[in-house]
């Protein structure tokens, strides 16, 4: 009887050592959270090159290569992207604050007389305070400068860090290189030290790994080809700043449910209020098809039907990740959403009957 109590005191000391232990090393790695983050979810994009170049060669040169090629293929680009980024921005936000947007946009609404139509059933309503264009385009030229100066600053950071962002992703390389050698070890070792049983280890990695493709793969090319194809439709149509337009088109072909028609379909709109209706006609059409391409045609080939998630909690997820963590939460959020909805299902099939005794959960 004191041979236990004694082997469980011992055994609550080593839980409470243990736990402070793993709460000073999160603390250390907390800096580099979101490298290790990016590093792991490059790591699984990348792991078909890595096998590529293993069939020739050993693993150390293999991930030299992969990693070389994940600098050439994302990081130039990218610091190039941000450099003209920066200029579109600063463009859109200068229109917007000298309203020449507004004006142009309050021009060709008055010519339509739709807003004297309005008023005039407001006062046969009894209602008898007229609606200005000024009070209904004021909201679009302020969302205009706040994206615009959104969109300059963060990427005026960037330019002007770029020794940061060099290091940076110099130890996201550095993460990428051990994890395509020992990623295996790795994940076994954690799968050791989980009180889990290994099958929903197992799971909880494979769901990770599964989300991590069709945030990075599906949705990223998916938000590339769409936000190519938008800015091209801008410049074909001769509107400004047709590469800031394309990139915001990018980000959002990230949400479900609209899409890039939040900015596609007023701009169709604008194109009938014009009287061009067969230009505005043809921008829904390109809508349709592309969205309807991307969604229903490329993203299944390429991700394919393992991962499964309402398109609201995509939404909020998404949303929720943006105004949370910043740009990165457009893949924390969705990964998150992907860890509950997983513990979800493993606590339904294997623990919610210590809870609720008697229940079954029936799966869908």
């Amino acid at each position: 009887m004191e041979q236990n109590l004694s082997q469980r005191a011992v055994f609550v000391f080593f839980i409470a050592l243990f736990c402070i232990a793993i709460l000073l090393a999160g603390k250390l790695m907390a800096p580099f959270f979101a490298v290790i983050i990016l590093g792991v979810v490059s790591t699984g994009v990348f792991n078909p090159v890595f096998k590529f170049f293993s069939k020739k060669l050993t693993p150390k040169p293999a991930s030299i290569l992969t990693c070389m090629l994940i600098f050439f293929v994302v990081f130039i680009p990218v610091v190039f992207f941000f450099g003209v980024l920066s200029k579109e921005a600063f463009n859109l936000y200068a229109m917007a604050r000298d309203a020449v947007f507004s004006n142009q946009l309050k021009d060709l609404l008055e010519s339509t007389q739709v807003l004297e139509r309005f008023n005039e059933l407001l006062v046969k309503a009894g209602i008898e305070k007229a609606v200005t264009w000024d009070e209904l385009i004021s909201p679009i030229s302020e969302l205009g400068k706040f994206v615009g100066f959104s969109l300059f600053e963060q990427a005026k950071f960037i330019t002007s860090n770029v020794f940061n962002i060099v290091l940076y992703f110099c130890l996201m390389l550095i993460v990428v290189f051990y994890m395509l050698i020992d990623g295996d070890k790795f994940i076994k070792y954690i799968v050791d030290l989980s009180p889990l049983p290994d099958e929903h280890d197992e799971k909880l990695f494979g769901k990770f790994k599964d989300m991590a493709g069709a945030v990075l793969i599906g949705n990223g090319l998916g938000g590339l080809i769409q936000g190519v194809a938008g800015g091209v439709l801008f410049l074909f149509l001769g509107w400004n700043s047709p590469f800031i337009w394309g990139v915001i088109m990018g980000f959002l072909a990230f949400l479900p449910i609209l899409g890039i028609g939040i900015i596609l379909i007023p701009a169709a709109a604008i194109l009938m209020l014009k009287s061009n209706f067969v230009a505005g006609i043809s921008v829904l059409v390109f809508y349709a098809v592309l969205s309807w391409g991307v969604e229903y045609i490329f993203k299944p080939k390429v991700v394919g039907d393992r991962v499964k998630m309402h398109p609201l909690i995509v939404f909020f997820a998404i949303i929720g990740g943006l105004k949370t963590y910043g740009l990165l939460g457009i893949i924390y959020g969705p990964l998150i959403a992907t860890l509950f909805l997983t513990l979800s299902d493993i606590y339904f099939s294997s623990f919610q009957f210590m809870v609720e005794p008697g229940k079954v959960h029936k799966e869908k």
